[in-house]
């Protein structure tokens, strides 16, 4: 049965642009609808009530534009939220943590996998518990990076200063044996050439978005629901809450699109 609805992306902020980016590339019958909660970014530091409480403004939101599936593109929501919010919805909801920690299990050699994400993601332990559900013995280091998300938001992940902070972020995990690194958050993408040139070669770097986005179109054959060619008539929307200029000169620099077609939201 053929499904043209989009399928909604909710993010803290920017960060899930990279998720979307692969599902573009993966997905390209199918139409983005992303909302971004940048006024309210990061999620990581925030307690858990308030990030549960940010977490259905985004999911009532996408609900209202139709959807026909959501994808969590925000470890830190993921990790304290969707199990919740999958119980709730008769849509297929699909988050980051379980497709990145099945791809780290798959490539290490060590099984000694390290783990990058916000305080929040790091604190729930939701990694360590996904890769030890699949490698029992798997030894797993989590470091919380709480500097990198202000990075990113601000446009400045290409910067000298970018780099420094993530190699004064990362000096805990190189006297580590890790051989393969989970970026836990989806803006941690944008500083991936930073992050490799840190931990060096020997060291491979797993993005949980991109596996989730595998994950979602096995799911859009499970379920059914892909989308039809739409060729040129195909519109991708993208919402935010803080900057709109910001989100759009991001989004435009990340994506490679010329033009946006995004909208500013305020939630009460």
């Amino acid at each position: 049965m053929i499904n043209n609805r989009p399928i909604g992306f909710l993010d803290s902020g920017v960060g899930g642009l990279t998720v979307v980016k692969e599902a573009l590339r993966q997905l390209p019958n199918e139409t983005v609808c992303y909302i971004g909660d940048t006024a309210r970014c990061p999620y990581g530091p925030r307690p858990i009530e308030q990030i549960k409480e940010y977490t259905w403004d985004m999911v009532q939101f996408l609900l209202e534009k139709d959807v026909k599936m959501i994808v969590f593109a925000c470890n830190t929501a993921t990790a304290i939220v969707l199990n919740e919010i999958k119980e709730k919805l008769k849509i297929p909801v699909v988050g980051v943590i379980k497709p990145g920690a099945r791809a780290s299990v798959k490539v290490t050699r060590t099984k000694h996998i390290g783990v990058i994400g916000t305080v929040g993601t790091v604190t729930s332990q939701s990694y360590t518990q996904a890769i030890h559900d699949k490698i029992s013995q798997a030894r797993v280091t989590e470091l919380a990076c709480p500097k990198f998300v202000p990075i990113v938001e601000s446009k400045q992940y290409q910067s000298e200063i970018a780099e420094r902070v993530v190699n004064e972020t990362l000096v805990p995990l190189k006297n580590q044996t890790i051989d393969t690194l989970i970026l836990a958050c989806t803006h941690y993408p944008l500083l991936k050439s930073f992050i490799q040139k840190s931990m060096g070669d020997n060291v491979t770097l797993v993005d949980s978005g991109v596996e989730t986005v595998s994950e979602v179109s096995m799911l859009l054959d499970y379920y059914d629901i892909s989308a039809a060619p739409l060729g040129k008539s195909k519109k991708h929307k993208f919402f935010m809450t803080g900057s709109k200029a910001m989100f759009d000169d991001i989004s435009k620099d990340w994506l490679g699109l010329t033009k946006i077609n995004s909208e500013r939201v305020i939630f009460k």
